[in-house]
């Protein structure tokens, strides 16, 4: 029997702006990952409204409510591990070793995409103010047993 298909919401970078758009594509999550630089104090009680929400610091958020989350933290959806933080580059565990099955970093407004050693690296780039030519996007993880597909989504920015 296949386990049933677990849908999370994953978003970054929104620097206080928190499009429609994002928390339409962001509906019918159980869960939402916000990897950091959240900004504004109204924007997890919003995503709270879609899906419980795991959020984590990032280099902008110096002033409550975001000041005070964690710089990374590990959650289990299932059977899969998520390690979160903001800044890939500030990674200081060997994911594979340790367990974690997929990685949700934010901080570059790149999203991307990546397999190694067995860990999905998903980067869902920023959902926030438009930042040179990046594209406006998000994320989702489909989740089913051990099995984890991530995709990437564009929006109308």
């Amino acid at each position: 029997m296949t386990a049933p298909s677990r849908l999370i919401g994953l978003i970054s970078d929104t620097h206080g702006l928190l499009r429609p758009a994002a928390l339409d594509a962001l509906r019918g999550s159980e869960a939402i990952i916000h990897a950091g630089d959240v900004g504004g104090g109204e924007i997890l009680p919003a995503l709270g409204a879609v899906a419980p929400v795991v959020a984590v610091r990032g280099n902008i958020d110096e002033s409550p409510p975001a000041c005070l989350l964690p710089e990374r933290t590990t959650l289990q959806v299932g059977a899969v591990a998520i390690h979160v933080l903001h800044d890939l580059a500030t990674l200081t565990l060997d994911p594979a070793a340790a367990g974690i099955r997929v990685v949700v970093s934010g901080h570059s407004h790149h999203p991307g995409l990546q397999e190694r050693d067995g860990v999905l690296f998903v980067n869902p780039g920023s959902a926030g103010r438009r930042r040179f030519s990046l594209p406006v996007t998000l994320g989702r993880l489909h989740v089913s047993g051990t099995h984890v597909e991530a995709e990437l989504i564009a929006l109308e920015a």
